[in-house]
């Protein structure tokens, strides 16, 4: 089944016609100006999925756990550290990152992926 993709405009020009409510599923697309006019309309958007706005990329790699492989896991635990690394590993990853990109990089942004990878691969 073709998707059918909604405009700002076409958001209006629903309203317009009296349509108060939109059913936004799998083959229903918003796009970000067009959630917005919607919202401001005071249109009803009725969702298939509740916890993702209409023009949100599906990220299933934030969102599930993941399993970390043996063979991944045991390769990054075999990779030689500094002395200093083995007991802070997220500090020292921390520190390569900052030197290597300098202030381009957000340092809470910074420690959430360090977390996440270091729980995916079972380092933590």
């Amino acid at each position: 089944m073709p998707k059918e993709f909604y405009t700002e405009k076409d958001i209006e020009d629903l309203v317009k016609r009296g349509v108060l409510s939109l059913d936004v599923n799998d083959n229903c697309v918003l796009t970000d100006l067009a959630y917005e006019k919607a919202n401001r309309l005071g249109m009803k958007l009725i969702r298939s999925r509740p916890d993702n706005p209409p023009g949100a990329p599906v990220r299933p790699y934030i969102s599930e756990k993941v399993v970390a492989r043996p063979a991944m896991a045991a390769a990054i635990s075999a990779a030689p550290l500094l002395p200093a690394a083995q007991d802070d590993l997220p500090g020292s990853i921390r520190s390569a990152v900052f030197s290597k990109l300098g202030t381009q990089v957000d340092p809470a942004l910074l420690d959430t992926i360090i977390e996440r990878v270091l729980k995916s691969t079972g380092l933590k």
